[in-house]
């Protein structure tokens, strides 16, 4: 498909706009030196290019969209119609506040909701995403042991299986990262992380349920563990899409967490944003908390400051205020319940080609492990993944966790239904005996996409991200 550079021709144009009725002027400093480089091309064309462009775009209003922990559950519409109403859309962040007392009382609202459900005492809700949301939290851990003048925890506890982020944002906060080990039921190693703290744990990041799906049981223990090590407890709430509204992390023992909003309350991912990741905590941690705070006032003595203009990104708050409001706390739990029990429901119908990487049951996701396709039929994850594309739906997570060397890690959510996850298994049956008779063929997957196999290791590595003309 040519891009819009390449049907270019001079002297075509979109649109013709009227004959300016004021005198023209020429603002020199902020004048181009070149000339910019834009494409000339007629209305009809540049509507056939962005329809072409649109039937190329896969989310989920296309089809099955299995990112495990990821959350790409459906986005309803009544959010985007709310976001859209004059009162909300038109508001700007420097107006009187005296002219904003709708949004204030939305935010205000959300915090309180979002503390219900989570267990916490207090929520900011400027953190911008998932891990800018970590980050804040440690933020928070960093300046409670500094105020306690315990300079010596220099050290948060990650486990095996935890999120890429959770190391990076610890270790951008200055901490040391070690590793706690799984155990053979997929939780945190008990013996293993009672051997690795002590006087330097400044903490704990966790994901409960994990990253393969399942929720520890000793999870109790685990916090009860660091806390008497004097380290506080970090809750990521990517998967909290599984016990909304059934437990919640503050009942755990964790001291401060942050949120998904574009994940668990239904905001759209939208291509690595917009996002809004809210870090709640415990009364003991709000003196911290990033400045100005609406609604319930803590003594903020020790903030941390800012983490991001205003208050967050109001309209993927707002739309996750509307899916709370419309679900209700009953709702929120259901929509956890159906999220489990889709994933289970689908783990069971794929057991008969693939292996679990463990053999329990699991919350809103679950990884298979196909290593024995990979050392039997030399067809990997990545061409199990590929071949998927050519059945019309999105692949699953790849290669994570780490733990499990040839992981897909599906979650289905609870926004699909039977037929779908029924119809899911019946293709995954179908790439299972090709994979079996001719694995030759899943290599060249997929082959149906206007881009077939690509060199993911050039890819990622040398990545062509604007266009060169010629």
């Amino acid at each position: 498909m040519k891009l819009v550079f390449e049907q270019s021709v001079q002297g075509r144009m979109a649109i013709t706009l009227p004959a300016s009725n004021v005198p023209s002027y020429t603002l020199q400093c902020a004048t181009r030196k070149t000339q910019a480089d834009l494409s000339e091309i007629s209305e009809i064309d540049l509507v056939r290019h962005y329809t072409r462009l649109g039937k190329q775009v896969y989310g989920v209003d296309n089809g099955f969209y299995p990112l495990g922990s990821c959350t790409m559950k459906y986005n309803p519409r009544l959010n985007e119609q709310v976001v859209e109403l004059e009162g909300f859309n038109n508001v700007h962040p420097t107006q009187c506040p005296c002219e904003t007392k709708g949004t204030i009382e939305v935010m205000t609202n959300m915090q309180q909701d979002l503390c219900a459900i989570t267990g916490m005492d207090y929520v900011t809700l400027q953190p911008a995403a998932g891990a800018h949301g970590e980050f804040c939290g440690m933020l928070l851990i960093k300046k409670y042991h500094q105020s306690r003048g315990d300079t010596l925890r220099k050290k948060i506890i990650v486990p095996d299986s935890a999120h890429g982020t959770n190391p990076a944002s610890a270790n951008m906060c200055g901490f040391e990262i070690v590793t706690v080990s799984s155990n053979k039921e997929g939780g945190v190693d008990i013996d293993n992380l009672k051997q690795i703290v002590g006087p330097d744990t400044a903490g704990l990041m966790l994901t409960n349920p994990n990253t393969l799906g399942l929720f520890d049981k000793n999870i109790l223990s685990i916090t009860r563990i660091i806390h008497d090590a004097g380290g506080l407890c970090y809750y990521d709430g990517a998967n909290l899409n599984a016990i909304m509204g059934m437990c919640r992390p503050g009942d755990m023992g964790f001291d401060c967490v942050h949120l998904n909003i574009h994940k668990t309350f239904s905001a759209p991912h939208g291509g690595g944003g917009p996002g809004s990741g809210p870090v709640g905590c415990k009364q003991m941690l709000a003196k911290f908390l990033p400045t100005p705070i609406i609604g319930k006032q803590p003594t903020v003595e020790y903030s941390l400051g800012k983490v991001k203009s205003y208050c967050g990104n109001f309209p993927v708050i707002l739309r996750g205020y509307t899916y709370i409001k419309t679900l209700g706390s009953s709702g929120l739990k259901q929509a956890s319940q159906l999220a489990v029990l889709n994933a289970n429901y689908l783990r069971i119908l794929l057991q008969q080609d693939y292996t679990t990487a463990i053999d329990r049951i699991c919350m809103h996701e679950f990884v298979l492990d196909v290593k024995d396709y990979h050392d039997n039929y030399s067809t990997s994850a990545l061409d199990i993944s590929k071949t998927m594309i050519d059945y019309g739906m999105h692949p699953p997570t790849m290669y994570f966790p780490l733990i499990v060397h040839e992981a897909l890690m599906f979650e289905p959510t609870e926004t699909e239904s039977k037929q779908t996850l029924e119809e899911v298994a019946e293709i995954m049956h179908k790439i299972s005996i090709r994979a079996k008779d001719s694995q030759d063929d899943l290599h060249a997957s997929p082959v149906t996409t206007p881009i077939g196999r690509v060199d993911e290791v050039k890819a990622a590595r040398q990545p062509i991200l604007k266009y060169q003309p010629q």
